[in-house]
């Protein structure tokens, strides 16, 4: 069932939990996750890549993924994931994206608050993350990267009220794709960062995380985590494996069977961690 961004992150933050939020290129990636998420009863969320929508057939996944979410049998949110065109978030809204990740993070300070509150504006019912710092690395492409610019906590709060974003991204040594080094998660700064917002944080880059890493930070206020780089790999090995017994009979039923069933594994092993 569609659910809104707060009312998924405010429920979650209520049972001391955070929401798995992860990227769905196609249907078949969707269907797995509802899969996991229903076995668990779990709520989560579709994350729709800017990437994505940019594609010629970008106008029909939307719809499509909301299909899907409106008739999962838990609470699912639809979420444009680190957009920076202020055409493609409007087509988005039109469309009926649940929530907006208005990514204005590599913006001077100032120039990210105005998009991020000129997105919060016109965005309605929907939901409006943001990211201060930057978080380093692809969202859609993997490759082994450093940490970036770290969200500083004696901006946050300012930041926050500046925007009126519902939830914010934060950078305390997270990337996204794979990590160049064993990540060193600054726990001090989420925990200063978690006293200046009083709004729900999520954490992006846990396909490389520990798991006692990723409940260390739901502990300390995180209630939203973005899984992304897992997925496709696990996808792309599972399809791999299972295409040459496919071809024998043009078996495409059995070969996307497998596929989401491989995502579905990824997808309920994270949300075993998230609660």
């Amino acid at each position: 069932m569609l659910t809104s961004f707060r009312e998924l992150l405010d429920e979650r933050r209520a049972a001391g939990a955070a929401a798995g939020a992860f990227t769905c290129y196609d249907v078949t990636t969707a269907l797995g996750v509802v899969q996991a998420a229903e076995a668990r009863t779990a709520p989560v969320m579709f994350l729709v890549a800017e990437a994505s929508l940019r594609r010629p057939s970008g106008r029909l996944l939307l719809p499509a993924l909301l299909a899907v979410a409106d008739a999962a049998r838990v609470p699912v949110c639809v979420q444009l994931d680190h957009v920076t065109d202020d055409a493609l978030i409007d087509e988005a809204l039109a469309g009926g994206i649940g929530a907006v990740m208005a990514d204005g993070s590599k913006l001077p300070a100032v120039d990210n608050v105005s998009f991020v509150a000129s997105v919060r504006r016109r965005s309605g019912v929907a939901g409006v993350e943001a990211e201060l710092g930057h978080i380093e690395g692809g969202e859609d492409v993997a490759a082994a990267t450093e940490a970036g610019a770290l969200t500083d906590p004696r901006a946050a709060g300012a930041f926050v009220a500046a925007t009126g974003c519902d939830c914010l991204a934060v950078s305390i040594g997270n990337v996204h794709g794979r990590y160049a080094a064993p990540p060193q998660l600054d726990w001090e700064r989420l925990a200063a960062i978690r006293d200046q917002v009083k709004i729900p944080l999520s954490l992006h880059g846990a396909s490389g995380l520990p798991d006692t890493d990723v409940r260390h930070a739901i502990a300390l206020g995180v209630c939203k985590v973005n899984v992304n780089t897992e997925l496709r790999e696990r996808y792309l090995v599972e399809l791999e494996a299972g295409l040459p017994a496919a071809r024998d009979g043009l078996k495409l039923l059995d070969l996307e069977a497998g596929v989401v069933d491989a995502v579905a594994a990824v997808v309920a092993a994270k949300l075993d961690v998230l609660e």
